[in-house]
């Protein structure tokens, strides 16, 4: 599994196509191979970080199409959050998410030792 910073280092080939409170359309500007993850199991992977974390209800990845659709509860996690941390705005709104997923990071990377 990549390390949470190089998951990160890929938010600059995401953006938000559609967003409304509590519901989120992510599109990823590069095709999948054209990304360097190690390996195919990864974009399950990335699913399951965001899946498992708190405040995340749902989360379907559509490769064909290169989008990602979040559904969130924006009592946990702030609206504001998405957008700040996705484009490296440092705010309160994109620390809360951003302990939020290297908590599950750290969950997921540990369950697999």
């Amino acid at each position: 599994m990549p390390t949470f910073e190089q998951l990160c280092g890929y938010l600059n080939k995401v953006r938000i196509a559609h967003h409304i409170r509590g519901r989120i359309r992510l599109r990823l500007e590069a095709y999948p191979k054209e990304l360097p993850l190690p390996g195919r199991g990864d974009t399950e992977q990335l699913q399951s970080l965001v899946e498992q974390a708190a405040g995340v209800r749902s989360v379907r990845i559509n490769l064909l199409a290169r989008s990602c659709l979040i559904e969130y509860d924006p009592a946990v996690i702030p609206d504001q959050a998405w957008r700040d941390f996705i484009a490296g705005v440092s705010s309160a709104a994109a620390l809360t998410l951003e302990n939020i997923l290297r908590d599950t990071y750290r969950e997921i990377s540990h369950a697999q030792l």
